[in-house]
């Protein structure tokens, strides 16, 4: 029994030896075999340092040039990161445009939702949309160039936002009595599409205080005789 107990007692010695590290490290590295744990904190702190370097540099470039034309090469070297720390956060450059305009976006979404009217719940519904209107035109305002990199085209009316305007919108028009609100209520949104405010903006030359005056009427015109109550 005494050999058979040392045989046991120089094994376990043994393992303590060359399998050292499969235990907690006593100074709090982890396991000690396989050296210190990685430092998360740091990782993420990287990461989060990247991803906001990637941001500002990508709006940077989108408000200096079409944003239709800006290249993840572009975006890299302007942010000082590698391609692959770009790609493994963003797919393309739209994904970034649609990360900026996103917390931009949420913002209206809670004014909506939450807000004090005519904006937020309260008000008629005419007054609803005109004020949707206009906070909308500020937001192009503001931030064309990502609404041109994020929401042109096809890609617009996948978006999250649209949805939540889409929604808004329409039940704006259900309570106002609009015959057919899901007809309707993509024709009353186009006149937000960034390529239309560009095309006013820019081409035609129209002020933001004309176009909101327009829009108003619009939804005065549409809503006012059908609404309920």
């Amino acid at each position: 029994m005494r050999h058979g107990e040392e045989l046991r007692g120089d094994e376990l010695r043994g393992v303590r030896d060359t399998g050292r590290g499969t235990g907690p490290d006593p100074r709090g590295g982890g396991a000690a075999g396989f050296g210190p744990r990685p430092a998360r904190p740091r990782q993420r702190a990287d990461a989060v340092r990247n991803r906001a370097q990637i941001l500002a540099a990508a709006e940077q470039l989108f408000a200096e040039r079409d944003p239709r034309t800006v290249t993840m090469d572009q975006i890299a070297k302007a942010a000082g990161v590698g391609r692959a720390t770009l790609y493994r956060r963003f797919p393309d450059p739209s994904s970034i445009a649609v990360a900026l305009l996103d917390e931009h976006e949420r913002m209206l979404q809670g004014q909506l939702a939450y807000g004090p009217p005519p904006l937020g719940p309260g008000a008629a519904a005419p007054e609803r949309l005109a004020a949707f209107y206009a906070a909308a035109v500020d937001l192009l305002e503001r931030h064309l160039p990502l609404a041109l990199g994020a929401e042109t085209g096809p890609a617009r009316f996948r978006g999250a936002a649209y949805g939540y305007w889409r929604a808004h919108v329409r039940e704006l028009l259900a309570d106002a009595g609009v015959e057919d609100p899901e007809a309707c209520v993509d024709i009353l949104l186009s006149p937000l599409s960034p390529e239309v405010y560009q095309h006013q903006r820019h081409t035609l030359g129209l002020a933001p205080e004309r176009i909101n005056r327009t829009l108003g009427r619009l939804a005065r015109r549409v809503l006012r005789t059908t609404e309920i109550g």
